[in-house]
């Protein structure tokens, strides 16, 4: 790795000085503590809540410090910038606050709750292109035929430093933290966190978490320049980004002390885990640090604070995410059983996984197949279940009875 140590990094001083531009303009979240990851960890384990941060992410610091610092010539040209959803709606709201009119270039598979906030804030909000690097592109020829000033969503200073205040933040409210745990798509948040927290505790570790199927910076960390994902395919668009900038790819270079992938059982899991156990509404890509620690909670020294950045998720989406979470932590279980056809047979059946205490979701039923004898049926159940120890429970008792089980 021989990424360009000429490349000047934004300092804990850049960072508290857009930390007092900030003051009275973003919120400071809260951090909450929360017990059940504490118990996984051994120590504490606490959660800082950037999903309650306005427009509903940290997008909103690097935006405002961004936009605030051009001159008045420029914010008069007006501002540009290309987002899957958060960063839109921090342009758009920044925009607006500091009398300056926002184009935003969103991809077609833009959440709609997204691209309607992003019109609700005053921006002009368009879409085209399949993901973020397209509407980048659109956003940057926009730039050049208008006038107007790119915001870029993560690769300059002022959004570094903007993004870096979520880490003043963690050192004032945990100031013995160990380990601060970052969900990482392009880099500017872990960017400017670790900028921020290693001026003052060089000794904190400070993780970056991507999605393992759009994680961009382990090939670019070992090649030493940004090197782009040829295909991506995640549930957290919000950290679907195909490449780090060079700016980013310095900081985390530099600064970062690890750099993990979570898969997208892990993120269902961790969605549901927000919801259930710390009664928060979180979007995919902003649980990509809680679904590292409890994807191996022994990899994280306490007390660890884990980021959670977006609340912005499509009610349809979360609908899907939960299920495919209630799945992927073993509420869910499907299984083909063989029975005789013959009446009541059905009914001994549902009498026997009623007295298991597991709840039928769906019944189908198999004649035709021909894994089957003469005057078989096969029947498919979908069950909920209480957990992966309640599915062992139901499959034994089964087997038990006769019914030799076969999971789906």
């Amino acid at each position: 790795m021989s990424v360009d140590a000429a490349v000047p990094l934004v300092s804990g001083a850049d960072v508290e000085e857009a930390a007092r531009l900030l003051d009275g303009v973003v919120r400071r979240t809260p951090l909450e503590h929360s017990r059940a990851l504490a118990e996984r960890v051994g120590g504490p384990v606490w959660l800082k809540c950037e999903n309650l941060q306005r427009t509903g992410s940290f997008k909103i610091r690097g935006a405002y410090t961004r936009i605030a610092r051009l001159t008045a010539e420029e914010r008069a040209r007006g501002v540009v910038a290309a987002s899957a959803g958060n960063h839109a709606q921090g342009v758009a709201l920044a925009a607006r606050e500091l009398g300056a009119a926002a184009t935003v270039f969103m991809p077609e598979t833009a959440p709609l709750p997204k691209i309607a906030a992003t019109r609700g804030y005053g921006a002009d909000a368009r879409l085209g292109g399949e993901t973020l690097t397209d509407a980048i592109v659109d956003a940057v020829r926009f730039a050049a035929e208008t006038g107007s000033v790119f915001i870029h969503p993560f690769d300059h200073p002022d959004v570094i430093a903007g993004q870096g205040t979520v880490g003043l933040e963690v050192l004032e409210q945990c100031p013995d933290v160990a380990t601060v745990v970052v969900c990482t798509g392009g880099g500017g948040l872990v960017s400017g966190i670790a900028a921020a927290v290693k001026a003052r505790r060089p000794g904190v570790r400070v993780v970056a978490v991507q999605a393992a199927t759009a994680a961009a910076f382990p090939a670019s960390l070992a090649a030493g320049h940004p090197v782009p994902l040829t295909a991506m395919a995640t549930m957290a668009d919000g950290i679907a980004v195909a490449a780090p900038g060079d700016l980013t790819l310095a900081h985390v270079a530099g600064l970062v002390d690890e750099v993990r992938t979570v898969t997208e059982g892990d993120l269902s899991r961790a969605l549901l885990f927000c919801l259930e156990r710390a009664k928060l509404v979180v979007e995919p890509a902003g649980v990509a640090g809680v679904a590292a620690v409890l994807a191996d909670p022994a990899a994280f020294a306490p007390p660890v604070v884990a980021v959670v950045s977006g609340g912005n998720i499509d009610p349809v989406l979360m609908m899907k995410v939960v299920q495919h979470g209630m799945a992927a932590a073993g509420r869910y279980l499907s299984l083909r059983v063989q029975v005789p056809d013959r009446p009541g047979s059905l009914a001994a059946l549902l009498r026997e996984l009623a007295g298991l205490s597991a709840n039928v979701l769906s019944v189908e039923h198999e004649r035709t197949t021909a894994r089957l004898d003469l005057g078989e049926v096969e029947v498919g159940v979908h069950l909920e279940t209480r957990g992966p120890d309640h599915e062992q429970h139901v499959l034994a008792a089964l087997a038990a009875a006769g019914y030799a089980p076969r999971v789906d």
